[in-house]
């Protein structure tokens, strides 16, 4: 059974979730009204009506309850403008409880009956106390939510090593696994100084070549294999998987390099091991 779906967004660069259009005419761009776990929010629409199968939606469908009114939008960017007292004053309380916490942000809900708050820390944190300082702060009710590092990278934003804004702060909307295997299938460093992004995990960016690297993997020979060049058969003693070419060593000529094109025979690579295998 298929549903028709429009997909939301509710931070610039946040994940997407698929309402029900609830047959309001909607465009791109376009400012909704949904409800959510977290209550009454302001969404946008990035991804046009379409239809998807049951197996694609993760939970029951919400409808949209509206298109943003003007009045919804000046709601809204009031609630952004009292973020920065809201933090400022969560701090005060968090330093008073002697907690061992670091604040990220925070956001209301549209109607203003929630207040969510992020923080990173450590282990885990006893907060009742907090959260009853803010409710009476506040009058309201409080959500505080513990994320993780990268969470919190995203939050704070910042330049990574390759000196760009923080992928995850500019376009990556959802957080795929990264596995030092993919380090390894590219053979780089694996000094986690090297391979660890601002967040202290393992570089989003190194899922994004890994595919590349598999797919010329299977026209290379594996190092120690026997191919046939020119120059008569020799053995394969290092390949560079960028340039598709390869160092090999003969008994006569001693080492040379070749394209791969170049090669009249050659075992190709079958295995994980990435061994002998430079960048």
């Amino acid at each position: 059974m298929a549903n028709t779906v429009v997909g939301i967004r509710f931070k610039p660069v946040g994940k997407k979730y698929y309402f029900d259009p609830n047959d309001i005419s909607l465009d791109l761009y376009d400012k909704v009204v949904v409800e959510t776990v977290r209550g009454i929010e302001l969404g946008e629409v990035i991804e046009e009506q379409k239809e998807i199968k049951d197996s694609e939606v993760i939970s029951t469908l919400k409808p949209i309850l509206r298109k943003a009114t003007n009045k919804d939008l000046m709601e809204h960017y009031q609630n952004e403008s009292d973020i920065k007292g809201v933090i400022e004053r969560t701090q005060f309380h968090v330093n008073n409880n002697q907690l061992e916490m670091k604040l990220l942000g925070a956001e209301y809900t549209l109607d203003r009956s929630k207040l969510i708050i992020y923080f990173n820390a450590e282990g885990r944190v006893d907060f009742r106390e907090l959260v009853k300082d803010l409710a009476n702060e506040f009058h309201l009710r409080i959500e505080l939510r513990q994320v993780g590092t990268r969470d919190g990278a995203k939050f704070l934003g910042g330049i990574g090593p390759c000196g760009y804004l923080l992928c995850c702060t500019t376009f990556l909307g959802d957080f795929e696994t990264v596995s030092i295997r993919m380090a390894k299938n590219q053979n780089l460093s694996l000094n986690p100084n090297n391979i660890s992004g601002l967040c202290g995990k393992l570089l989003c960016c190194i899922r994004y070549e890994n595919g590349t690297y598999n797919e010329f993997k299977k026209a290379l020979p594996k190092v120690g294999s026997k191919v046939e060049t020119t120059d008569g058969y020799a053995t394969v003693i290092a390949v560079n998987i960028i340039d598709k070419s390869v160092r090999v060593i003969t008994k006569e000529e001693g080492v040379k390099s070749f394209n791969v094109e170049d090669l009249l025979n050659i075992e190709t690579y079958d295995g994980d091991d990435s061994n002998g295998y430079e960048e």
